[in-house]
């Protein structure tokens, strides 16, 4: 049974903020730059790609149809041709209805968004395999589509920006979700069991399930697993939304990578915190009110990375700055 012994509770605020200064621990190294192209996402990922190797899968969210903020096409098709040659696009059918809740709607959508330069491997559509989960509280084990095992390495290309549920959507939501199969693992994540509301898990417990799941995946590649997150048109909408999204008004940043999950995604969260206070409200509102921030906490209380880290300036000789250093001079954004 996948499940663990039910009456657990789950952590506390997930609504609060911890400053840098007041975290323990080890750092990680992140890499970062303004450059919002083909070129700094190629940069990026050649910082953190040297445990990759053999059969990789690149686990991206495609969006729902025409979504207008989902990382460009012309980005990742560079990216493919040049280090990533022979690599698959991986994903996995949604737990709603919509564009890719069946393969066949999810093919149909891939054309549609242009995802047509590289293979696309939906993960479940031959089923799901069971990943353990060391130390999981909610779960023993996590369903994952099936043909996530067949790989060797995975490289999460991650499209930072709100979430509905999770507050935020960074590495640990593209993983955790986004390899979870659509009918078994997200419905374990967002549903209560015998309850008729789909999405009936919130709040810390929802990120708690979704991080052990996240744990699952990144557990099976062990060192063969590198993350790169694209702080671009960050609606406070995920791109499961589409053209339904909440309109951008958070500035675009830049590119950070590292093979630590918790750290960059804690990373882009600071520099979200870093933003002046009509920059990040919105995102800062969304984080808070589904208490996203015990995403972070819990990483860090499995053992999933360090909450502090060293950010790399690619821009400026790799001289180290701060988050608050990386959310300076933004330009307000401008629908492309």
């Amino acid at each position: 049974m996948e499940q663990q012994e039910e009456n657990l509770i789950p952590g506390i605020d997930g609504n609060k903020y911890v400053p840098y200064e007041k975290r323990t621990g080890n750092e990680s190294v992140v890499y970062f730059t303004r450059n919002l192209s083909a070129a700094g996402l190629i940069q990026a990922y050649e910082q953190v790609c040297g445990n990759i190797c053999g059969k990789v899968g690149v686990k991206l969210h495609t969006g729902e149809q025409n979504g207008p903020n989902i990382i460009p096409r012309e980005w990742v098709k560079e990216l493919m041709a040049g280090d990533l040659k022979g690599a698959n696009i991986i994903e996995t059918n949604t737990y709603y209805e919509g564009d890719r809740d069946t393969t066949e709607k999810h093919r149909e959508t891939l054309k549609v968004n242009g995802w047509t330069f590289c293979p696309v491997d939906i993960l479940d559509e031959q089923g799901t395999a069971t990943l353990p989960i060391e130390g999981g509280k909610w779960f023993k084990e996590m369903h994952v589509g099936k043909n996530l095992l067949n790989y060797d390495s995975m490289v999460a290309l991650t499209h930072f920006k709100g979430h509905t549920m999770g507050g935020f959507g960074g590495s640990n939501k593209n993983i955790g979700i986004g390899c979870a199969d659509g009918r078994i693992g997200k419905a374990i994540i967002h549903t209560v069991k015998g309850s008729d509301d789909q999405w009936s898990i919130s709040e810390e417990e929802f990120m708690e399930r979704m991080t052990e799941s996240a744990k699952a995946s990144i557990d099976f590649f062990g060192k063969h697993v590198t993350y790169v997150n694209v702080m671009r048109n960050m609606s406070v909408s995920c791109d499961c939304e589409g053209v339904l999204a909440e309109p951008v008004v958070t500035p675009d940043v830049g590119i950070l990578s590292s093979t630590d999950i918790l750290a960059i995604d804690q990373a882009c969260v600071d520099i979200i915190y870093a933003m002046t206070a009509e920059e990040h409200h919105d995102m800062v509102e969304r984080i808070e009110t589904r208490h996203g921030l015990r995403q972070l906490s819990y990483m860090k209380e499995l053992g999933m990375g360090n909450n502090r880290y060293v950010l790399i300036d690619l821009d400026n000789d790799c001289k180290r700055i701060t988050a608050a250093d990386a959310a300076k001079g933004l330009k307000p954004f401008v629908s492309k």
